[in-house]
C-alpha cells in the first residue's frame, strides 16, 4: 500500500530562487500544452493525450533551453498532471456532472512539482534534489518502505516534502467490537457507546481575528507590496486553522481505529448540506469528510473496516423497537410512546447506524 509523509524543508536563498524558477518553468509548459490540446481539438477535433506531448519534449529544449535546467521526469509530470486533469474532466461529463474544463494556471496558481521516478535522494537531514541541490529537511519520523515519489510543495511562503513510499500493511490486533458514530455540529462525533467526541470549532474561534484581516487586506492598494505581506498574513491564518482541524482529525480517528474493529459513519451529502445558510459555517467548520477519510485510510492499514451506511431516519428511528419518531432539530432528547426508550438524541442515531452496518 501507498502511504505519505510530509516534511518541513528549509531551503538556501540561492535554492529557493531554484524552487520558484522550477514552478514558473513547470507553470508555463502546463499552459502551453493545455493550449495545444485545446486548439488541436478546435481545428482538427483531434484528442491529444500524455505520450503526443511527452515525446515533444526533446524538441522543446532545443527551442527553450530553461528548460534543460528543470529535471526531465519533472516536465514528464507536468504533462501526466494535465493529463489526468482531462481524464477527471472527461469523467465527469460521461457520468453527467458539471465538466469543469482544466484551467489555466495563473502566477502564483501552481505550487508544487514531483519527482516520480528519480532525482531524489534522502541522506540523514538533508534531502538531494536535481537541479537544485541538498535542502535541509526536518525528519520529525523515519519514512516506512520505498520511497517511490517525491513532491516538493510551497505554501505561504513555506517549503514542503511530500514523500510517497510503498509499505507494507502493519494490522492491529484483531478485535470484534464494533461502533457506529454519528457526525454533529454541537459535539464532532457521538458513539453507540455513549462517547462524545468535543466539536473543538477552530474556525469560530477565530474568526474575529480572520474578520480583521481581511479588512487589512480589502483597505490595500490592488497590487502593492502592502497587499501582497496583507494577503500572505490571511493565507497563513487559514493555513493554521486547517492545521488545527487537521491534527484533531488525526487525533480522533486514531482513538476509534486503535479501540474497534468495524466503524460505522453515515454517507452524508455534505455538500448539498452546507446550502442550508444556518449550518452551513459550523458544518464546514466540523470537517466530517476528513475525520472520516482520515479513519478510513488507517482503519486499512490496520486491518479494520469503516462502513458507509445510508443516513434516511437514523435521527427519527428508535434504536430500540425500529419505530419511528418524529422529532425536530431542536429536540434533543428521543422519547419513544411505543416501548418507553429514552436516550440522547444523538446516541440513538449513533445505534442505529451500528445495526445498519451490521
Amino acid at each position: 500500500m501507498r502511504k505519505a509523509y510530509k516534511f518541513r524543508l528549509y531551503p538556501t536563498k540561492e535554492q529557493q530562487v531554484q524552487i520558484q524558477f522550477t514552478l514558473e518553468r513547470c507553470r508555463l509548459l502546463y499552459n502551453r500544452l493545455l493550449e495545444e490540446r485545446r486548439i488541436a481539438y478546435e481545428t482538427n477535433k483531434t484528442t491529444l493525450n500524455y505520450y503526443d506531448q511527452a515525446n515533444t519534449f526533446n524538441e522543446r529544449k532545443k527551442h527553450i533551453p530553461v528548460l534543460k535546467q528543470v529535471h526531465s521526469q519533472v516536465l514528464q509530470d507536468v504533462a501526466k498532471r494535465l493529463d489526468k486533469a482531462f481524464q477527471a474532466f472527461f469523467r465527469r461529463v460521461k457520468s453527467g456532472e458539471t465538466p469543469g474544463y482544466p484551467r489555466f494556471k495563473s502566477v502564483g496558481r501552481y505550487d508544487s512539482f514531483t519527482y516520480p521516478q528519480g532525482g531524489y535522494l534522502l541522506n540523514g537531514n538533508k534531502l538531494k534534489l536535481s537541479k537544485i541541490g541538498e535542502v535541509k529537511i526536518k525528519l520529525h519520523r523515519q519514512p516506512q518502505g520505498e520511497i517511490k515519489t517525491c513532491t516538493i510543495i510551497v505554501k505561504n511562503g513555506k517549503y514542503y516534502t511530500c514523500l510517497s513510499c510503498e509499505t507494507e500493511p502493519m494490522p492491529l490486533q484483531a478485535c470484534d467490537d464494533a461502533v457506529g458514530i454519528d457526525l454533529g455540529v454541537k459535539h464532532l462525533a457521538i458513539t453507540s457507546d455513549e462517547d462524545f467526541y468535543e466539536h473543538p470549532k477552530f474556525f469560530r474561534e477565530s474568526e474575529r481575528k480572520l474578520k480583521r484581516k481581511q479588512r487589512v487586506v480589502s483597505r490595500k492598494k490592488k497590487g502593492s507590496n502592502r497587499r501582497r505581506k496583507a494577503i500572505r498574513e490571511l493565507a497563513k491564518l487559514h493555513e493554521h486553522i486547517a492545521n488545527q482541524r487537521k491534527d484533531n482529525a488525526h487525533k480522533v480517528s486514531r482513538k476509534l481505529v486503535n479501540q474497534y474493529g468495524l466503524i460505522a459513519f453515515e454517507n452524508l451529502n455534505v455538500q448539498g448540506m452546507v446550502k442550508n445558510h444556518h449550518l452551513a459555517k459550523s458544518i464546514a467548520d466540523a470537517s466530517w469528510n476528513q475525520l472520516v477519510q482520515y479513519t478510513t485510510y488507517k482503519a486499512e492499514e490496520a486491518g479494520r473496516r469503516v462502513v458507509l451506511v445510508d443516513p434516511k431516519n437514523t435521527s427519527q428511528l428508535c434504536s430500540n423497537c425500529g419505530e419511528v419518531v418524529p422529532k425536530k432539530l431542536s429536540e434533543r432528547i428521543h422519547r419513544c410512546e411505543h416501548c418507553g426508550y429514552v436516550q440522547d438524541r444523538d446516541i440513538n442515531a449513533a445505534k442505529n447506524i451500528l445495526k445498519r452496518a451490521l
